[in-house]
Formats: structure tokens, sequence, C-alpha cells
């Protein structure tokens, strides 16, 4: 249907009409960014102390502010003109949008700083918060100023995540064109598979959209961010696997539409079990605590599915419409030569090479390969992933951490900054004591009472970020639960980041199993076998240790980074096993198909041979797409760029290319137990049932 002669115009009218008409009309839904939150306190469920701090704290204010703190510092000691600078500004914040009564400016106690605060409404941060680093800046010569605090993160944060759509789609869509122009050698071909990838991403987008707007979906930059690498990556990797089948068909039958036909029926169950596996992969992810990552599973399973969708309808259906001058200059013509096998082969010389190396060698070839992966994972001895500092989330150093530094030096760490107690009023006394007494703790706020309730910021000694903070808010929290009758809480950053730590531990240790049980359930119904499926899932999980240990080195020696953020294994891990299996699919799937005609042995040499040179191809697209996001100024995202990138070219060059097909030819037909093929005796035959059929 999808490849008829008439039906292929109703496909291609099924995705045209409706979006042409929804733009017209202007009923599409705006862009991600009005629906992401991204602070932190919106990423933990709703069982969270932290979180629960949050929604009592609506109760002691009306409107949403943050607190900017405005630091000016003078090595050589504050002078009367900077006093009398900092005065007049504190008049002057008082104007900024959304700004409230200023407090300060506090001097410092060794007399080389001052701070003010401003406490801000969420109106429009980004630009109050520029303003005032203008007024601030705008002082006697060798007076630092800097607006840092809640505020100022938040605005440096803001404006990082503001940029990022746009350019990772310029950045992936430049990457996969270039790749197309090479890999296809056509000035044309390459702006149909595009095109399919840009209403994939644009029909994801909206998906997203009206879930985030409509079912509570946590939407955040990074799971944004994914989403577009991820779908001009996966819908690029399908189009490469079919267009490649259909090339194939197009030398073997003189009606591109039966061609088309007979791609689709060949290449469509590897592709729709891929989808499925990456998919059904990123969908355990709900189970997870922590919302952010929980809402990474279905932004991108949302991403996965309609570049399946577009991929598997609308790119078939554009491509026979168009006929085969699309492939100029090497526009594939019927041959009938192309009916026997070996013909095709002889068009994947450097595959069929690899292949004979890999079938003489078989038991050498994946003892050296699994030993080098093995090697890899000592790095993970050097992991670092119990949190980042402020700091150590941006790859440069934006204003408000140069400020919050300034802080540090001449005011206690935590005063930028402070944790939040919130407890019964009737307990204010005995909560306000316990707090006194906790070590870390340097200074107690006065309270503040609302319904029944009392609110007290404590400044601890040490920076928010650090290990050391959260160290004291677990010992804040024990001494002032321990209050009778105080049904106190403690929140704030250092509690909502020791929140984090603790959610994500725990969905690393449910959410690794679930997945891999998943996806071999889904290899298993593919391949109706469980030694392939076992081969196919150790071989995997083993390049994903290999390239965390790798990058885990990487990151730290050569990019200077202070290690991981507490999310980065697993979902590394889901991208990498998801995707990883993806590749090993389109092998194996291969290798089944041929096995039926050939034996096992001979089957993974045409196997291996036939989708080489497609599955590397598939596999540097989606590493490059990848990698844009390695270019971002978070952290969190070059890493989860870079280390998707390293895997998938690990596993595209290593594991599927020498590793898996070593262990299938090594283990012959013993890998398709317990199935029909393991029990058959199948003679090796130059002649391919397939095509007895195809001549008969």
């Amino acid at each position: 249907m999808i490849a008829g002669r008439r039906t292929k115009w109703a496909v291609l009218a099924a995705w045209i009409v409706p979006l042409t008409a929804l733009v017209f009309l202007g009923l599409l839904p705006g862009d991600l960014g009005e629906v992401e939150e991204n602070d932190a306190a919106a990423w933990l469920p709703e069982s969270a102390e932290s979180t629960q701090v949050v929604a009592l704290q609506e109760r002691f204010r009306t409107d949403d502010v943050a607190l900017a703190v405005i630091v000016y510092e003078r090595p050589g000691g504050i002078t009367a003109a900077d006093q009398a600078k900092a005065k007049a500004d504190t008049a002057a914040f008082a104007k900024l949008p959304g700004a409230r009564q200023p407090q300060g400016p506090f001097p410092a106690k060794d007399g080389k700083a001052l701070q003010t605060l401003v406490p801000l409404e969420d109106i429009d941060l980004i630009k109050a918060v520029e303003d005032a680093r203008e007024l601030a800046k705008r002082g006697p010569p060798g007076l630092n100023a800097h607006v840092t605090g809640p505020a100022g993160g938040m605005a440096d944060m803001e404006e990082v995540f503001e940029t990022i759509d746009g350019f990772l789609l310029l950045a992936a869509g430049g990457v996969v064109i270039l790749l197309l122009l090479i890999i296809y050698r056509s000035p044309m071909l390459w702006f149909v598979p595009v095109l399919s990838a840009v209403i994939a991403l644009g029909l994801a987008q909206t998906v997203v959209y009206l879930l985030a707007k409509h079912a509570d979906l946590t939407v955040n930059g990074q799971s944004g961010g994914i989403l577009t690498v991820l779908v001009f990556g996966v819908a690029t990797d399908y189009a490469l696997l079919l267009v490649a089948r259909y090339r194939e068909e197009l030398h073997r039958h003189e009606d591109r539409h039966e061609a088309m036909a007979f791609a689709l029926h060949r290449a469509g169950p590897a592709i729709l079990a891929s989808a499925a596996t990456v998919a059904v992969g990123l969908l355990c992810l709900l189970v997870a605590e922590l919302n952010s990552t929980a809402g990474v599973g279905p932004v991108a399973a949302a991403g996965v599915v309609t570049a399946l969708l577009s991929m598997t309808t609308l790119l078939p259906a554009l491509l026979v419409i168009c006929g085969r001058w699309l492939f100029w200059p090497l526009v594939p013509r019927y041959d009938a030569k192309y009916l026997a096998p070996e013909a095709y082969e002889s068009e994947h010389g450097i595959w069929s090479r690899i292949a004979r190396v890999v079938s003489a060698r078989p038991r050498l070839i994946w003892a050296v390969t699994a030993a080098g992966l093995l090697v890899l994972t000592l790095g993970l001895t050097t992991l670092k992933s119990d949190g980042l500092s402020n700091a150590g989330q941006f790859v440069d150093k934006p204003d408000s951490i140069v400020g919050a530094e300034a802080v540090g030096r001449h005011f206690p760490a935590g005063s930028s900054d402070p944790a939040v107690i919130i407890a019964r009023a009737s307990a204010a006394d005995q909560v306000a004591t316990a707090a006194r007494g906790t070590p870390g703790v340097a200074e107690l706020g006065r309270p503040t009472t609302a319904q029944g309730l009392v609110q007290y910021e404590a400044v601890l000694r040490d920076a928010p970020d650090t290990e050391a903070a959260r160290d004291t808010i677990e010992r804040l929290r024990a001494n002032v639960h321990a209050v009778p009758g105080a049904e106190a809480k403690v929140g704030g950053t250092s509690a909502i980041t020791l929140d984090t730590m603790r959610a994500v531990d725990r969905d690393n240790k449910v959410i690794m199993p679930i997945v891999l049980a998943v996806v071999f359930l889904i290899l298993v119904a593919l391949l109706r076998a469980l030694v392939a499926p076992l081969l196919m899932i150790a071989t995997v999980v083993l390049s994903f240790l290999a390239s965390l240990g790798a990058c885990s080195v990487i990151f730290q020696e050569l990019f200077g980074f202070e290690g991981t953020d507490p999310g980065l294994p697993l979902l590394a891990f889901i991208f990498l096993v998801a995707l990883g299996v993806d590749y090993n699919i389109f092998l194996m799937h291969r290798v089944r198909e041929e096995s039926a005609s050939l034996g096992t042995r001979r089957g993974v040499a045409r196997g291996l041979t036939v989708t080489g040179g497609v599955i590397t191809s598939a596999g540097l697209v989606l590493a490059a797409t990848f990698a844009a996001l390695a270019t971002l100024p978070l952290v969190i995202l070059a890493e989860m760029g870079f280390i998707v990138a390293f895997g998938v070219l690990l596993d595209t060059v290593i594991v599927r290319s020498l590793l898996l097909p070593a262990l299938s030819h090594d283990l012959g037909r013993r890998i398709w137990f317990p199935g029909r093929l393991a029990k058959e005796q199948i003679t090796p035959d130059r002649t391919d049932p397939r095509v007895l059929e195809r001549v008969g």
C-alpha cells in the first residue's frame, strides 16, 4: 500500500495535508521552550522532602521570587567611593523589572567586599539580571561587581537553554546533510530523508508539547535537546537502512514500486524491532523517581516513534514518487545478473574482506576485541558521579559562578543560597535551637510565620553546591526531625541536590535491569532464539561499560570536568544499550535471513558483507548528531553528547563489525537455539532459493 502506484499519493497526502492545514490555521502548538521546567525542584518527585518544602514555601509568599545577590569586591579593600557606588545602585536596583525592595549593601568582615540582596519576581528574569549587571559594573576602576545568587544562576541557565533548540537544529541538520552527501554521492537524494526527518521532528515536538501542557509531563532543556538530535539521528539511520535495501532491490526489479515493496518487506521488520527496542527501553524511564529522568522517556520515545512512522511511510512514498533519477549520478538500473547472490556482494569489497577475516580467525578476533573493551572498563575506577558543583555545570564560567566564588571569599559561603526550614509555629523555638546547634550552620535568620507554620533561613558555612553542605543538611534534618510535634522539613538548593542524588541511586538500581529484560524479550521475539539475544545484550553492555570507563578518563584528564552528573550513567546506559542493540538488530536480522538458505556461518559472512557499509554509515550519522551536544556550554549535555557519540562509534566499529560476528561465527547454528535454525543441518549452496523462486 505504501509503495503502490496510486496509494503512494494517499500516503503523501496523509502527511502533508493535515500539517499544511495546521500551519495555515495557526493551530500548531508553540515551541517546547514555553513548557520547559528547568528549575531543579521541578525534577524531583513530590515525596522528596525538598519538594515538600518548595510547596510549603508558597504559603509564605504571593509571588514567585528569586534572590539576586550583587557582590562588589576590591582586593585592596573597599573605599568610600565603592560604598557610595553600591548605595546608589541599591536605589537603581529597585527599578529593575519585577524587583522588590533591595537590602544592603552589607560589608564583609574583612573589609574587601560588599553585597546587596535584590528579590526579583519571575517576570523577565534574564533582562532584570542583565540590567543589574550593567548597573553594577559601572563603578570606580578596580572594583569588580557580579550578580549571583539563585536569580543570577537561573538567568544564566535559562539563557543557555533559550539558544539550545535553534543551535541543535542547525548543527544536527547540517551534519546529517553533509554526511548524506558523502554517503549517497548524490546532490539530490539527501533532501528526501532530511525533509522526512524535519517533519518527524515537528510532529514529535507537537506531541511532547501537548503532553507537557495537558498530561503533566516534565520537559526541560536537556530532554528538549536530546529530542532534536535523537530524531535526526534515528530517522537518518532508518532512512539509510531502507534506502540501501531499496537501491539493492532496484537492481533486481524493473518496477520501482515493486522494488520498494520488497525493500519494505525485507528491511521493515528490522526497523520496526529497532524502533520498538529503543522506544520501549526509553519508556522504562517512566518508573524513575526523578521527574527529569522520567520525562526523558516519553519525550525521546515520541521522537523514535515519529521517526519510525515518517521513515516507513512518508520516505518510501517520496522515493517512489521521485523515481530512480533521485540517485543521480549513480542511478541503480535493473540488471538480471543481480539475481545471483554473489553479484551484489561484489559491490561491498571492503566488507567482504572483513567478513573473510572474521570467518578465518573468529576466536582470535572475539578474544582480542573483548579483551580491549575490558581494558577500557578499567576507567570506571575513576568515575566521579556524585554531582557537579554550580561552577562544574558550565563549560565556561558565567558571571553568576564568578560572583558566587567572590561571595565565598568574603562572606559565609552559604549566605547567597541558604537552607530553608519549615515547621509548625508552635515548635518554633525548639526548631531554632536544634538548627543553631547543628555543626555546619553559620547563622539562623529571623522567623517568618504564616498559617500556623514558621520558616527559617539557615546560612551554611560551606558553599551550597559542596559535599560538606549536603552533609550539613543531613545533620540539620536529623536534628529538626527529632523535635516533637514540629513536623519540620529542610529544603533549599543543597537539600534538592541531596534528594536528587538519592533518587538517582535508586533509579540506577531499578531501571537498568528492567531495560535489559525488556530489550531481551524483544530480541527473542524478533530472532526466535535465546542464545543470539544473549550475545547481543552481553556485547552491548560490555560496550557501554567500556565507553563509560573511557569517557570518565577523557572528561577529567582531557576536558578538565569535575566529574559527571549523577543522572548521566543511567541516561548513557539507556541510549547506548538501546541504540547499540539497534545496530545489532540490523546485522543479526539480515544474518538470520541469510542463514535460512546458506547456513549460519556463511549467513554471518553474507550479513556482515551486505550490511557493513550502511550500518557503519548509520553509526557515523548518529554519532555526529549526538556530538552536536558536546559543543554546548552545559557540562551535562556536553558529556551526554560525547559519551553517546563515543559509544556509538565503539559499538559500530568494534562490536557490530568484529566482536558479535566473530562470536556468532564461532558458535555457528547454536546461536539460534532453541529455534528451528539451530536444529536443521543446512548445506551451504551457491544458489539462493529466493533466486530460484524469483526466476522459476
